[in-house]
């Protein structure tokens, strides 16, 4: 239970703007709006539901704050590949094929589920529910670095890091993309907005930045290495690491592709490349057919611990089978 006093500043104001003034970051808004609303607010000894209630001065406001709830989805005992966990984070290097969050299609099976059963009575609760807060994503069939908060107070801190995109903060996203082609410059930019795609609603696509869902996006690209270049300067694939200014569904991938660029195994946004594969040695063609997913892995994060404002950095190394597709295109070619 929370006891304050209204002061001469709460006169007039919103009972939930107040409260959120007094109590963030261990409390969100959200969070409050949702106390109130379940009753957990007493105004003078009386149950306020309201959260547009406005205060006097001088009232006394209590704050019941229930214990956490059990999570919906259930503990399951899935390995995880840990790079640090303490009271308030856990930072996780995910692999491909896993799932972050339970969804249509994927109710069990997925990260959260895993981190549930991990953590365990570390997880204090967000939204007053027993559950990790993620604060980023990874497509499913993308490996590499995530961050995850076990409370409040650190979700709120985190997702305000992410919010940011690093303008003003310490975070830094870094991935690596295996693509077709070769980007014309060593490093670019990639200032696309993008929004639903009309043909497929789950799919993102580049628009027009005055429709109504754009959404700005930016992708700093670098080129890492090329493979099987060709005498007019051209390359059959390179390896390109992407910076993201903005952190948008499918940026790489939809970023990528629309500068001609697909990623190898991207069949969403590179379906049209395929037949570059028939142009490969037999090995290499066999390699990327087996190859059954994006080649994108997010192999840097870096942001401020939330709670001592500590600078983090973790990395992680492509996976094996992103390995052993890179390793072909530097043995492989195409067919003479």
């Amino acid at each position: 239970m929370k006891e304050l006093i209204a002061d001469a500043d709460a006169a007039g104001k919103r009972l939930d703007q107040w409260l959120a003034s007094q109590l963030t970051p261990d409390l969100s808004r959200n969070r409050i709006q949702s106390l109130i609303s379940a009753g957990h607010v007493l105004v003078d000894n009386r149950t306020v539901s309201e959260p547009k209630h406005k205060l006097r001065e001088g009232s006394t406001i209590a704050l019941h704050i229930p214990e956490a709830e059990p999570a919906d989805p259930q503990p399951e005992d899935i390995p995880l590949d840990l790079l640090y966990e303490d009271n308030d984070i856990i930072v996780v290097n995910k692999p491909a094929g896993l799932v972050v969050h339970p969804g249509n299609g994927n109710w069990t099976g997925t990260l959260v589920n895993a981190l549930i059963h991990h953590c365990g009575d570390s997880l204090s609760g967000i939204g007053g529910v027993k559950r990790p807060g993620i604060v980023h994503r990874l497509d499913k069939d993308t490996s590499g670095v995530l961050v995850i908060a076990k409370h409040d107070k650190a979700h709120q801190n985190l997702s305000a890091q992410f919010a940011d995109h690093g303008r003003t903060g310490a975070l830094e996203r870094a991935y690596l993309a295996l693509v077709w082609g070769m980007p014309e410059r060593p490093a670019g930019t990639i200032d696309a907005h993008l929004g639903r795609s009309h043909r497929d609603r789950t799919k993102q696509a580049v628009v027009r930045e005055d429709r109504e869902d754009a959404r700005y996006a930016i992708t700093h690209y670098t080129l890492e290495e090329r493979f099987g270049e060709n005498s007019d300067a051209t390359a059959l694939a390179s390896l390109v690491e992407c910076r993201l200014e903005t952190g948008r569904t499918h940026q790489i991938r939809v970023h990528m592709a629309h500068i001609g660029h697909p990623l190898i195994g991207d069949n969403d946004y590179g379906g049209a490349y395929k037949t570059k594969a028939n142009r490969l040695t037999d090995e290499l063609k066999t390699t990327v057919q087996n190859f059954q997913r994006q080649a994108l892995h997010a192999r840097l994060l870096a942001f401020e611990h939330p709670m001592t404002g500590e600078f983090m950095e973790f990395t992680a190394e492509m996976p094996e089978d992103m390995q052993n597709l890179v390793e072909a295109f530097r043995n492989g070619g195409l067919k003479d």
